[in-house]
């Protein structure tokens, strides 16, 4: 069965809450960008590996409000809560717009504020 793009995000985010970066990275291109917008971009998957390793000292928690899919992007609104590296959980508002192609996800423009 074919998945669509929005239950693509939604399986692929749905690892990463179980600590699983790798299962996460399968559902990716590998020469895919993110762009944290205002902060840094991140290009190819063995570089998101790393910043993976990094910022999610353990796996954070996603509350999605929304996710808005058109062609070959799908949106996704809400809040996610994460431990930075003296272990004190941060909450962040973000709006995700991700870009797929073929299937996979190619591209990540993240709009997060801390809140």
């Amino acid at each position: 069965m074919m998945l669509d793009n929005k239950a693509i995000l939604v399986q692929a985010n749905a690892l990463i809450t179980k600590g699983n970066n790798e299962g996460f990275l399968d559902f990716c291109t590998d020469d895919i960008v993110w762009e944290f917008v205002g902060d840094q971009t991140i290009i190819g998957k063995e570089a998101i590996r790393e910043y993976m390793k990094a910022a999610y000292v353990e796996p954070p928690k996603f509350d999605v409000e929304s996710l808005i899919a058109e062609g070959e992007f799908v949106t996704a609104i809400g809040k996610i809560s994460m431990k930075d590296e003296n272990g004190k959980m941060i909450d962040y508002a973000y709006c995700d717009v991700w870009q797929f192609s073929d299937g996979k996800m190619a591209a990540l423009k993240a709009f997060v504020i801390k809140i």
